[in-house]
């Protein structure tokens, strides 16, 4: 990644199709840190061989760095230049040499967070994708895997702890109060897996011991007063580590296994080959201060790095271009596992939700982009929904076509096959096809077509039996304005309303088809269709059913994800209706969630996810044209409606004792999650007495999750006890930042009519930074994602945004660029929002110096 200042004008398009292999391997590398805040001195020892049939120079790419002095096998060499910011040795006819280089590199300033940087006075690192460059200079490129030497050394008394990757070989002390620590990882890895930390840390210890009898030493590293909140990682790692042998039979392959929590991270977590590093959010957590969400989040993202060590780094990426490789396949490996700890419902429910809020409109505007995309100004950008969610889906696609034992026999091929290699897209596929004895020729298709498949469903009838007709489109995206139909799995059944239980039960169709016919058997009338039954494919259907069909399937299908459909739907329909100035089926909804609601009891995860209503940028996403003001009045009315005529109920359920904050268990979070939602409906009809029930339900709360639903709440309102809850919880949390990121949320979320101006007066708290990622992405983020208030009619929210992405661009590009989707989909509204957001995608260009990464982002996004 490279500094504002030295970023090209006109940023060099990379395409997948210029691919070459590396002329150059480097199978060792040794590498002499003199660790410093301000300063740190790098010497690496690169064991260069020629892979290339011709001789050519060795290119190390570099960002910001100047070599001090350059060596070729111990001799000072003067045959090199700097080609830009890379460096060329020229080694004439050497066919290998042992090249040492010497930089000096400043943690401390380096507030892109990537490379070796500074957080609250220790030394950490974030490589992948392009860091390693900011550190020493390296051909930095995936399919180039190294062994790693690595000696730190380092004032004993500010760095009393020296981590890197693999197993520490020797220690010991230095002059003048220094130590040193030699750590060596004998598995080749690319460098974007590279890792050092450096400082006053403290551990969590623990072991496991694997399916082969070996005991591997676990340490979860954080700084001190942290200790204690780390205890639901450490077994979420351990859970990790024993459901991949059990499920994938991989086992753990060094003597340790680290993790280290990171307050300043850009990202969520990385998995550096023995060291992973993690964003503080994802690994501390205990009930006074974590959700049951964080809770969640932490498992998830505990198990997502873990698993990277087989899907990622002992099998690692080709090329950039290959990301959902490892990243989708890991979502997959990382929701499956979620699911076994769980509810596997309430994970599918929750997945989805994602998706269609993060990467449904994101296949459907400027950034368009397949899983494997062709080309990149910026690969940074890349790290994206479609990459990671969808990515996992169509590899959830591939199981579900294949079936456990195929799809198994598969992965244990690609594993085998390609340990210790930098693969691609196309060697998995190769391996399902091989391992599952499948032709998956049409399915590559998810792999080079951008956009969101949608499915046409008729019914016919002929005779006495029923067929389903349908028809697959798939939308023009940017650079791609005719696709072919996909290959997807769609499972569905069909029932007979009237009592007579199905006709089709649960079937698997593979659709290949533009057009298809599925027959569906006899019924006297016409069947209640459940359709992509556990969303079995990453498509929207489009089929029309009448209230009374989607009220029946809610309440009697037995696929829990398509009677939660169902129940979506059919508000869904409601919701758009109203904003079109219809009547909609309000008492049909009403009904429903009544009917949904006396299930509360045997399972209260799932019911709490079914009743809540769909959100304001899911209803613009079936429109046209979005108007926000409309889609928020017209889901606050439907809420009120539901509150209003369901308000025993939901006062039964807040009246029932919550769960002790101290118990995980599924049916305790379910409790505690439909809690919440029973407290927002209540919230929504107004009644005098809802704010005064919040803020006993806040004050005597003894855990986050009932906490934080009340001040949200209350959040969203004007009675005095909002103001005396924001001023209590800050006061309680100001010095724990996690947590003080969630004050800085629940204001963003608001519906208030003044939100616009509380961001921006919170951007000026003497608590906000943008030198944190958190910080800026729980205010700017949850405000982004905050509908109406983001699209005021006057532009304002449009401003705010812009104005964050210009100040934070210099500092961050990173954290900058991955702000600006919500000005991309500009196309998606009226003519004057179109124009006002446009405006702010121009003013963001035309800042000089602008990054790669903001430049690609708001140059696409401006062209729609």
């Amino acid at each position: 990644m490279t500094d504002a200042s030295s970023a090209p004008a006109v940023p060099v398009t990379i395409h997948r199709g210029d691919y070459r292999p590396p002329e150059w391997q480097i199978p060792d590398i040794a590498l002499d840190f003199a660790l410093g805040i301000k300063e740190t001195r790098v010497t690496a020892a690169l064991s260069a061989v020629r892979a290339a049939d011709a001789p050519a120079p060795l290119l190390l790419r570099g960002d910001g760095l100047t070599p001090a002095e350059v060596r070729v096998d111990g001799a000072v060499w003067n045959d090199w230049r700097m080609d830009g910011s890379d460096l060329v040795v020229d080694l004439g006819d050497r066919t290998a040499a042992t090249v040492e280089v010497d930089t000096l590199i400043h943690p401390a300033t380096n507030t892109q967070l990537m490379g070796l940087y500074a957080s609250n006075g220790m030394l950490c690192t974030q490589c992948e994708a392009e860091g390693f460059r900011r550190i020493t200079f390296h051909p930095d490129r995936p399919d180039v895997l190294s062994r790693y030497r690595v000696r730190l050394a380092g004032d004993r008394a500010r760095f009393p702890i020296l981590l890197s990757n693999g197993n520490c070989i020797a220690s010991g002390e230095g002059e003048d109060g220094t130590h040193w620590a030699l750590w060596e990882d004998p598995w080749p890895k690319p460098s974007y897996l590279f890792a050092l930390v450096a400082g006053d840390l403290v551990v969590n210890r623990d072991s496991f011991t694997t399916m082969s009898g070996r005991k591997v030493d676990l340490g979860i590293w954080v700084r001190d007063g942290d200790l204690d909140r780390t205890h639901h990682a450490m077994a979420a790692l351990k859970h990790s580590m024993k459901w991949d042998e059990e499920v994938y039979g991989r086992e753990y392959d060094l003597d340790r296994f680290n993790i280290v929590a990171v307050s300043d991270f850009n990202m969520g977590a990385m998995e550096n080959k023995g060291l992973n590093i993690f964003n503080t959010r994802y690994i501390l957590a205990d009930p006074d201060t974590a959700t049951d969400m964080d809770y969640d989040g932490v498992e998830g993202v505990v198990a997502h790095e873990y698993f990277h060590n087989w899907s990622g780094n002992r099998v690692t990426c080709r090329d950039w271009f290959q990301l959902s490789l490892k990243e989708g396949f890991t979502v997959y490996r990382d929701q499956s596992f979620s699911a076994a700890m769980g509810s596997p419902a309430v994970k599918r429910i929750e997945d989805v939700r994602v998706l269609r809020a993060a990467q449904f409109p994101e296949d459907a505007g400027p950034l368009a982009h397949p899983i494997r995309p062709d080309s990149y100004q910026e690969i940074s950008n890349f790290y994206t929904a479609t990459v990671y969610n969808k990515g996992a889906e169509v590899i959830r696609m591939m199981a579900t076509l294949l079936g456990p034992e195929r799809f198994r026999r598969g992965t244990d091929l690609y594993f085998d096959r390609h340990d210790g290699e930098a693969a691609t897209c196309e060697d998995f596929i190769r391996a399902m096809e091989e391992g599952g004895g499948i032709d998956l020729t049409q399915f590559r298709r998810w792999y080079e077509q951008a956009g969101t498949p949608k499915l046409h469903l008729t019914l016919a009838q002929e005779g006495g039996e029923w067929f389903l007709d349908i028809v697959q489109t798939v939308p023009p995206t940017p650079g791609q304005p005719a696709k072919a139909p996909m290959m997807m799995p769609l499972r569905l059944a069909a029932f007979a309303m009237d009592g007579g239980g199905a006709a089709l039960p649960d079937t698997l169709v593979t659709l290949t088809g533009a057009a298809q016919r599925v027959p569906l058997g006899a019924f006297a009338a016409r069947p209640a269709l459940s359709v992509n039954r556990g969303f079995s494919a990453p498509v929207i259907v489009d089929y029309e059913r009448a209230p009374g069909e989607l009220a029946w399937l809610a309440a009697h299908d037995d696929d829990p994800f398509a009677r939660y459909e169902a129940l979506q739907q059919l508000m869904l329909d409601t919701l758009v209706a109203a904003v079109s100035g219809e009547a909609g089926n309000r008492d049909a909804v009403i009904g429903a969630v009544a009917r949904t609601l006396a299930g509360a009891a045997d399972d209260p995860a799932f019911v709490a996810e079914a009743v809540l209503l769909p959100s304001e940028a899911f209803i613009g996403d079936q429109m046209v044209t979005v108007d926000p003001d409309a889609i928020r009045s017209a889901r606050m009315a439907l809420q009120g409606a539901i509150g209003d005529a369901l308000e025993g109920q939901w006062r039964a359920i807040l009246g029932n004792p919550a769960p002790a904050a101290t118990d995980l268990s599924p049916a305790a979070k379910g409790r505690r999650r439909l809690r919440g939602v029973a407290l927002a409906y209540l919230a929504a009809t107004g009644k005098e007495d809802v704010a005064a029930l919040a803020f006993g339900i806040f004050s005597s709360a003894d855990g986050m999750t009932e906490r934080q639903a009340a001040l949200a709440t209350l959040a969203h309102g004007d009675s005095d006890e909002r103001a005396h809850a924001l001023d209590i919880f800050y006061q309680r949390y100001r010095d724990d930042p996690l947590v003080l990121d969630k004050w800085f949320q629940v204001q963003a979320w608001s519906l208030r009519s003044d939100t616009v101006a509380a961001v921006a007066a919170l951007a000026q708290h003497p608590d906000f930074t943008l030198a944190n990622p958190n910080r800026v992405r729980s205010l700017y983020g949850a405000f982004a994602a905050n509908q109406a208030a983001f699209h005021q009619a006057d532009g304002a929210g449009y401003r705010l945004l812009a104005d964050l992405v210009i100040a934070l661009d210099p500092k961050n590009p990173q954290t900058a660029a991955r702000m600006i989707p919500p000005l991309g989909r500009w196309k998606r509204f009226d003519v004057a929002r179109q124009a006002l957001m446009k405006t702010e995608l121009e003013r963001i260009l035309a800042q000089p110096g602008l990054s790669r990464d903001t430049t690609e982002q708001a140059s696409k996004s401006l062209m729609g």
